[in-house]
């Protein structure tokens, strides 16, 4: 059993990609008008406490091992201007779940 458990905690956790946009005040069609938000910091909080930072690398891809249960997620430090979705996300046991990002740039 305690192998089992063991692998049930190894993959529990959340993986995908974070976007930032738009990236210019006039999107046009055929040009991108995100990109892939590199070097951001993320951090997921339980019960208003941050229990894990991560940093995106390549692509603005991430990767982390958490616990089951719900978490806020928020940009570090604090954006002034726009937000992120989704804000809350949920872990669940012996998932290794994808959840991609999305940081409003707050450019009109």
């Amino acid at each position: 059993m305690n192998g089992l458990l063991a692998l049930l905690v190894a993959v529990t956790g959340l993986h995908g990609v974070v976007m930032r946009g738009p990236t210019k005040p006039v999107c046009e069609v055929g040009t991108p008008c995100s990109e892939p938000a590199v070097g951001t910091t993320l951090a997921f909080s339980r019960a208003g406490r941050v229990v894990l930072r991560v940093k995106t690398g390549k692509g603005g891809r991430y990767a982390v091992h958490l616990a089951p249960g719900l978490y806020v997620v928020s940009v570090v430090p604090r954006q002034r201007i726009g937000g992120m979705k989704p804000t809350d996300v949920r872990v669940r046991r012996g998932v290794d779940a994808r959840v991609n990002f999305a940081i409003d740039t707050g450019i009109r």
